[in-house]
């Protein structure tokens, strides 16, 4: 089983709040928009991190991490992108390559909007945790932690940061 903390679009903020969720996990995964990669950097020291780079990352992200992340955890097929839409509004291009991986688990960021829904016309979870970072028009900084055990995806949380840090 793992233990794995869900976050995107940091613009190169790491809240302290957070730190507790990234010790108690086995893994972090980053949906893009990290912004300084001293962010991923930090993370590394404490987790495995799988990342990729979002629209606003530089040539230091692009060149450590892709544009998309295609992996197994235990069983569960992952497809991670920063700009992916939400079910069934995904671009032709998207669509079709979601179709050709046949992921389990479909993650992106870039709205800043938690979202989490199974679309059924390509049986699949769609994740986006929202926003962990200051920046931008969001209210509430979030992010999701849950557990994959074989081919199962539970135990979802939804982690909210109040605005009291939110400048």
């Amino acid at each position: 089983m793992k233990n794995i903390l869900l976050i995107s679009d940091t613009h190169s903020y790491l809240d302290p709040r957070i730190e507790k969720h990234i010790d108690a996990c086995d893994e972090v995964w980053h949906a893009g928009d990290i912004g300084d990669i001293s962010l991923t950097d930090k993370i590394k020291t404490k987790k495995k991190l799988i990342a990729v780079y979002g629209n606003i990352d530089d040539n230091k992200a692009r060149a450590e991490f892709k544009k998309d992340e295609i992996f197994f955890c235990e069983k569960v097929k992952v497809f991670i992108t920063h700009i992916g839409g939400y079910p069934p509004n995904y671009t032709a291009a998207l669509f079709k390559k979601i179709n050709e991986i046949k992921p389990q688990l479909f993650i992106c960021g870039h709205s800043h909007i938690l979202k989490v829904m199974y679309d059924k016309s390509i049986a699949c979870l769609h994740m986006n945790p929202g926003a962990l970072g200051t920046h931008g028009f969001h209210k509430v900084q979030t992010a999701l932690k849950f557990e994959i055990e074989e081919d199962k995806i539970q135990n979802l949380q939804i982690i909210e940061l109040t605005k009291s840090i939110l400048s």
